[in-house]
């Protein structure tokens, strides 16, 4: 009984300090001494919680729960994305690539013709998806292309030209990608038609050839000084990692796209909890010589260990697949053929029923 008696009388010594009748008592301050008066009682931490945690929309909950499961609908992505809308499939990309789960099948699946950003840095993504996707994505104005080993100088080719607005775009970041950005060099720079020209001014658009014509920003983050010397003399309008400035970099104002400090796609899943992708860390890939490069004097038992290691290893995510495509499988028989599950969903279809009626 003392502990139930306590809690009012700390309530009401907390409100009778908080001088309700004092003249120059301001409003922001009798605020604040409510809040504190209830943090005392243990109520504060749920306030300042409810004030400060933001609520998502349905549309942000259910994208959520599709990327949490990702890797079980790859197969059938292309299907359940059809009627998405141009912002959904963004953050479907978005959580594929957080997930390191992004590649040529999911990007092809979810790419759609009106977006004019996209970042698939650091995913498995090949010069095969990132040509399908520019010839689809024509109005594409930024792209992240870093830490992408797989793109080649094909790619980008490829990319810019048939992706005519590009004006930003991102790159390096591991050592193929460098090796990819410095051979990429002379496809970014315009060649020209006509030579007898004595200024870039008097040089008509017709008299531009190839090249990424409006590619403005380049974000290289290693790049080396022969390659930027070679960009500032030869195109001296492609800006190379500009810093933010709240006076602009000649005369232009950096988009934020174009900030070597920023992640392209973070404002696309701005409203998706984050534990969408923080929860699932991908498992570092047991790395096992293959038994054909293993010198012969090793013992033939050793060699079939060996063997049956780099098996089990190749094969081990398509068991899980199949577990999971299993356990979903039983459960779905479960509630076709159950009594028990069919009364439970007759009683929560009769519930939703009442409650809309009341």
């Amino acid at each position: 009984m003392e502990v139930e008696g306590s809690s009012p009388m700390l309530l009401r010594s907390s409100l009778e300090k908080l001088k309700l009748n004092s003249e120059d008592c301001k409003p922001k301050t009798l605020q604040s001494n409510k809040r504190s008066a209830l943090e005392k009682i243990g109520w504060g931490a749920s306030v300042s919680s409810r004030e400060k945690i933001k609520r998502r929309s349905l549309i942000s909950l259910c994208l959520g729960v599709l990327g949490q499961h990702l890797e079980d609908i790859i197969d059938d992505l292309s299907e359940i994305s059809v009627n998405f809308p141009p912002d959904s499939k963004m953050i479907m990309v978005a959580i594929a690539r957080r997930r390191q789960l992004l590649n040529d099948e999911i990007l092809i699946s979810l790419a759609d013709s009106s977006w004019d950003a996209l970042d698939i840095s650091g995913s498995d993504v090949s010069d095969f998806g990132l040509t399908r996707v520019a010839k689809m994505c024509k109005s594409l104005r930024a792209i992240d292309i870093s830490s992408c080993s797989k793109i080649t100088v094909i790619g980008v080719s490829e990319l810019v030209q048939h992706c005519r607005s590009l004006e930003i775009l991102r790159c390096g970041g591991c050592p193929r990608s460098e090796v990819t950005a410095r051979r990429c060099l002379d496809i970014l720079k315009p060649k020209l038609n006509d030579l007898e020209g004595d200024s870039w001014e008097e040089l008509d658009s017709m008299n531009i050839s190839d090249g990424a014509e409006s590619l403005r920003w380049l974000v290289w983050s290693k790049i080396d000084n022969d390659s930027r010397e070679s960009l500032t003399t030869e195109c001296p309008r492609i800006i190379v990692n500009p810093n933010p400035s709240p006076f602009g970099f000649r005369g232009l104002d950096v988009p934020r796209e174009a900030l070597p400090d920023t992640t392209l796609d973070d404002p696309v899943v701005k409203d998706i909890d984050p534990k969408t992708w923080s929860s699932h860390r991908v498992q570092p890939r047991v790395i096992v010589p293959p038994v054909s490069n293993l010198p012969e004097l090793l013992p033939v038992a050793e060699r079939f260990r060996l063997a049956f290691a780099e098996r089990d290893a190749r094969l081990a995510p398509k068991r899980a697949k199949n577990a999971r495509q299993h356990r979903r499988r039983a459960e779905r028989e479960w509630v076709m053929t159950s009594t028990d599950a069919k009364s439970i969903a007759l009683a929560s279809q009769l519930g939703k029923s009442l409650y809309s009626r009341s």
